[in-house]
């Protein structure tokens, strides 16, 4: 048996709108990219994480940061994984640090310590409480990152980054009140956001036009998550506020035992978000590696980032 084409179907493609591919930035060049990292909690996640490490830091990113646990659960781990990129790489660290269950004596004390480490840079968050609890400020505490980002600025001339929310915090009251609270940290003295995941980016540009109408000058730069697991980062996005698309269920429906495709979906994917954001002028990208260096390092050459010349 034969399978006859229907007899319009060439001219259907030829009357067509034709799309155009993206266009290319020779005059750009690459762009700048970071990196997240997570502390490790075993020997053997610690293997992976310098593995990681090993390799994304070929790419010679702009920073590196690394998370610091809901509540402060992690702050030693934190603090020995940045010390040792310090003292064992040419890596620049960037320790996250957070108001959450803390005084500001405590807080500051936390930072004078990396500063004497050589850590001249801060991720400044509110933080969540732990799993559980509602956010409450300290009595004695940073109330919110803004506060934090102040009293940083008072210990030590630390370079400050925050978070920047293009689908509004889970707990602002608006989205006015998110882009305000969003303007005062930069106020305060933060010289970089970096935004929590988003998947759909006219979100993310829509987002920029506003930060510019607000009077935002600084850097808002987009964090990336490439999606691998899709039933685990379905669950995240839901703890943190970020849609989850239609079409990216409908892309990994299906794959939960195929984990080969899985990736070559996620890389595709996350490969056409970012080169769609270069496009449109975007040349810094913070890449949330998740201790996994593949999909990242392929998502950065595809972007034009290359590692050093031997």
């Amino acid at each position: 048996m034969t399978h006859s084409p229907p007899r319009d179907t060439l001219e259907r493609w030829v009357a067509g709108e034709r799309v155009m591919p993206l266009p290319g930035r020779p005059d750009a060049g690459a762009p700048a990219i970071s990196f997240e990292f997570f502390p490790p909690k075993t020997p053997a996640l610690e293997t992976q994480l310098w593995a990681c490490v090993e390799r994304l830091a070929t790419l010679r990113p702009r920073f590196v940061s690394v998370t610091y646990g809901a509540g402060g659960s992690t702050q030693e781990r934190t603090h020995a994984t940045v010390v040792r990129l310090v003292q064992e790489t040419a890596l620049v660290p960037a320790a996250h640090l957070t108001c959450v269950g803390a005084t500001r004596a405590e807080v500051d004390e936390v930072a004078r310590r990396y500063w004497e480490a050589g850590v001249r840079h801060i991720v400044a968050l509110r933080g969540d409480p732990p799993a559980g609890q509602a956010y409450t400020p300290h009595p004695g505490g940073y109330a919110y990152a803004a506060d934090l980002v102040a009293g940083l600025k008072r210990v030590a001339d630390f370079e400050i980054t925050v978070a920047a929310y293009p689908e509004v915090h889970p707990q602002a009251t608006s989205a006015a009140a998110d882009l305000d609270n969003l303007k005062r940290k930069f106020d305060a003295g933060a010289t970089r956001a970096i935004t929590q995941v988003f998947f759909e980016n006219t979100t993310f540009l829509r987002f920029l036009d506003k930060a510019v109408a607000a009077g935002i000058t600084a850097p808002i730069v987009p964090g990336i998550m490439p999606v691998s697991n899709f039933v685990q980062a379905a669950k995240f996005c839901t703890g943190c506020g970020t849609s989850v698309p239609d079409w990216m269920a409908d892309l990994f429906d299906g794959l939960e035992d195929d984990a080969e495709t899985r990736r070559m979906v996620a890389a595709a994917t996350a490969a056409e978000q970012v080169r769609f954001l270069q496009a449109n002028g975007v040349d810094e990208f913070h890449f949330y590696t998740l201790n996994r260096p593949d999909l990242v390092y392929a998502i950065a050459r595809i972007l034009g980032v290359k590692p050093a010349a031997a």
